[in-house]
């Protein structure tokens, strides 16, 4: 400091500094400034960059399952909402006529539930009024075929309410040059349990939603509303083939399943009762089957596809050993499925089931009165 004030009181300066000693030292260890010493630049080595690279792996690794986690739970939610709607429409229905909706509307002259027989409307068509959608409701003709609609075409909306985003089937369609006249058929995510046994059997081994006769809530409280499935959900092809999820019509896997556990006697067992056959237990459709025991479709298109999907499906055959309609509930909610009990409650339904369990809680008239898992 009194170095630079004298330089400052100097009337030259530049004399002052030229002739004081010490200037003149540092002058000559530091001639220029490029000699004055360089600080290295920031920067990362590339030793450092892979590290971080990982560890931002790492966390993206341990992040992403609890985001996907609490995607899924969100489209569960809404999947579990929807099925809660689609009972209370039931339910309505039922204190509203005074019987459940049939589960499809085929020829009762028939001793069985033939697919392909009368207008083949489901039970999903029947209870849009009470779903506030009457509008849609009002545009089916229910004196025509299901596959010979008005030009409105109303089999092929795809309401909100049928789908569980958790399938994504939006913009999904069943159309079949055989089966369907070409027509297309909007697909949804909602069926109803028709039989402990097979759907053509229904109408002998009752579930909560059957055909061929009123079936009454009386019926079902022998064993109780509650112990008793009556809706559940099924996942959707991007296949026109595949009948799966076609909420319009009555068939198998469209808009209902059955469990495929056989009666011990047979279907001509009489006109009541249910008697499980325990032998079959292994063939039976506990919720997303992977077993030897597929679900049965009209045309089970690109099976291996299927398989793959974890949606493994066969072809009905006249005639043979596939001459018989059964498919399992599915979903894509890890472990299980969503149901809905004939008393309006939502519950999960893992894939562990009891599957004789299951069987009873189907059946409305096996006289057991099992408590739901």
């Amino acid at each position: 400091m009194p170095v630079i004030n004298r330089i400052l009181n100097e009337q030259d300066p530049l004399q002052f500094v030229r002739e004081t000693p010490q200037i003149t030292t540092l002058a000559m260890r530091y001639p220029s400034r490029t000699q004055f010493p360089k600080r290295q630049p920031w920067g990362f080595t590339l030793v450092e960059l892979l590290v971080v690279i990982a560890i931002i792996g790492i966390l993206v690794a341990l992040l992403l399952p609890a985001v996907q986690a609490a995607r899924e739970a969100a489209r569960r939610i809404k999947c579990q909402n929807n099925l809660k709607q689609l009972g209370l429409a039931v339910q309505n229905y039922h204190d509203t006529l005074l019987a459940f909706p049939a589960s499809g509307i085929v020829d009762t002259t028939i001793p069985t539930y033939e697919s392909k027989s009368g207008t083949m409307i489901s039970w999903l068509v029947l209870v849009l009024p009470y779903m506030e959608q009457q509008t849609l409701h009002s545009q089916f003709d229910f004196g025509a075929s299901v596959l010979a609609q008005p030009a409105t075409n109303p089999q092929e909306v795809q309401l909100d309410t049928l789908l569980c985003p958790s399938d994504g089937a939006k913009g999904r369609y069943f159309q079949h040059a055989t089966h369907t006249n070409n027509r297309r058929l909007g697909k949804g995510n909602y069926v109803a349990w028709v039989s402990p046994y097979h759907v053509e059997y229904q109408p002998r081994f009752r579930g909560a939603l059957t055909s061929h006769r009123a079936q009454t809530m009386a019926a079902i409280q022998v064993e109780g509303s509650s112990n008793t499935l009556m809706l559940s959900e099924v996942l959707t092809r991007d296949e026109l083939s595949d009948q799966r999820g076609a909420w319009a019509i009555g068939w198998n896997g469209s808009s209902q399943i059955a469990f495929d556990l056989h009666d011990r006697h047979g279907f001509s067992s009489g006109s009541g009762g249910y008697s499980p056959d325990l032998a079959g237990l292994p063939a039976s459709h506990p919720p997303n089957n992977q077993g030897t025991n597929v679900d049965q479709l009209y045309d089970c298109e690109n099976a291996a596809g299927a398989q793959v999907l974890r949606m493994p499906c066969g072809n009905w055959v006249a005639g043979t050993g596939a001459e018989y309609f059964s498919a399992a509930p599915r979903s894509r909610h890890p472990g299980g499925v969503l149901a809905c009990y004939a008393d309006g409650h939502v519950a999960f339904l893992p894939d562990s089931v009891d599957r004789l369990t299951m069987a009873y809680l189907i059946s409305i008239e096996d006289g057991n009165a099992v408590s739901p898992p």
